[in-house]
């Protein structure tokens, strides 16, 4: 789900999602990293096909750390909620090297591994989604 999604609407739909299936909620967070970046005086740089490049490993760092607030803010959000749910973050650490990952890149990579897969985003990008994401059968596109 994109880190723009920490509504109340959306975690009440996990909430109701949890009672047929076990939850795992990637968050993502281009805006807030954006921000992030914007606050530290970093050149925010536009998204290639595979996402955010970064340039050093300060902006990795930021990127992650702006990520992990988002996941943690998630977590503390369903658990108050009594949803028992894993939340994740699109990072993959390879040895010592941290890859950023697109959200929606990260959703391909583990299309084999799930039964579905939900995209939460806003209603402005659902049309986008839907025609990006229309290949594959598991995965649908929600707006809220």
């Amino acid at each position: 789900m994109s880190g723009d999604m920490l509504s109340d609407d959306v975690l009440r739909w996990i909430k109701e999602l949890s009672q047929e299936y076990f939850v795992v909620v990637c968050v993502g967070g281009g805006t807030q990293i954006n921000e992030a970046f914007a606050t530290a005086g970093l050149s925010v740089r536009e998204f290639g096909p595979l996402g955010r490049e970064t340039a050093n490993l300060k902006e990795k760092q930021l990127a992650r750390d702006t990520l992990e607030k988002n996941q943690a803010e998630i977590q503390d959000r369903l658990a108050d909620l009594g949803v028992h749910a894993s939340v994740v973050i699109p990072v993959i650490e390879i040895g010592t090297v941290l890859c950023h990952v697109n959200g929606d890149q990260f959703i391909l990579a583990v299309y084999h591994g799930f039964d579905v897969l939900y995209v939460v985003t806003t209603k402005d990008r659902v049309e986008k989604k839907k025609s990006f994401f229309a290949p594959y059968k598991k995965i649908q596109v929600i707006g809220f």
